[in-house]
C-alpha cells in the first residue's frame, strides 16, 4: 500500500468490515472503553472540538460526555457552504443539524470558538501519527490555521483499533496527530 487513494479505499473497507461484524451492544461497549481510557489524558482541555459520527466512524459521544463532566466546553466543526472552510462552534449535541454533505454540524448562529483540543475522525493512522482522512482536506486546512493562531492546539485521532496501520503515505500538508485514542490504547505521538 503506497498510494494514498489505494490506502484510503483499503482502510475504509477494513473499517466497514470491522463495524459490520460487531455484535449488538459491542460498539457501545468499545466506545465506553475509549472514553474511560482517553478522558484522563484530556483532563486539562478547556474547549474540545469533537465531531458527529458519520458512517462507520467510531462514535465519540461517550468521550464527549466524560469531557463535559470534567469541565470542558464542547464545540463541533461547521463546514462552509462552499466546502472550503471549517470552523468550530460551541453548542449542545442536541442542537446539531444536517449540514455539509448531510453531516451533523452546529447551527449557523452557534458561537464560534478556538478549541485547544480537537477530536478528529479518520480513515487510518500510522504509528508515527500520520492520518488519512476522507480526502477533502477540511481538517488539515482547519488545523493548520488553528496551529498558526494557537500553536498549543492538540490533535487527537479517534479510531477503532483496526484503523492503526504501520505506514500512511503522508503529504507535506497533512497535519500530524499529537495522540491517538482507541478502545484499547492511548498513543502519544509526541513521545515517539
Amino acid at each position: 500500500m503506497t498510494q494514498k487513494p489505494d490506502q484510503r479505499r483499503l482502510l475504509r473497507a477494513a473499517r466497514e468490515g470491522f463495524v459490520r461484524q460487531l455484535r449488538a451492544g459491542e460498539a457501545a461497549s468499545l466506545q465506553a472503553d475509549l472514553a474511560r481510557l482517553a478522558a484522563p489524558h484530556l483532563q486539562h482541555s478547556k474547549i474540545v472540538a469533537s465531531y458527529a459520527r458519520y458512517g462507520d466512524e467510531i462514535d465519540p459521544s461517550a468521550l464527549v460526555t466524560a469531557l463535559g463532566q470534567q469541565g470542558a466546553r464542547i464545540a463541533w466543526p461547521r463546514v462552509s457552504a462552499e466546502g472550503d472552510t471549517m470552523t468550530f462552534h460551541q453548542c449542545a449535541a442536541a442542537a446539531l443539524e444536517s449540514g455539509y454533505r448531510g453531516i451533523l454540524e452546529p447551527p449557523a448562529q452557534a458561537r464560534s470558538v478556538i478549541p485547544d483540543t480537537l477530536l478528529i475522525p479518520l480513515v487510518g493512522v500510522d504509528r508515527n501519527g500520520n492520518r488519512i482522512g476522507q480526502g477533502r482536506g477540511h481538517y488539515d486546512r482547519a488545523v493548520a490555521a488553528l496551529r498558526a493562531a494557537a500553536p498549543a492546539t492538540h490533535l487527537i485521532g479517534i479510531a477503532w483499533d483496526v484503523q492503526l496501520v504501520d505506514h500512511i503515505a503522508a503529504d507535506p500538508w497533512d497535519q500530524r496527530l499529537d495522540a491517538l485514542a482507541t478502545p484499547t490504547r492511548w498513543i502519544d505521538f509526541r513521545l515517539t
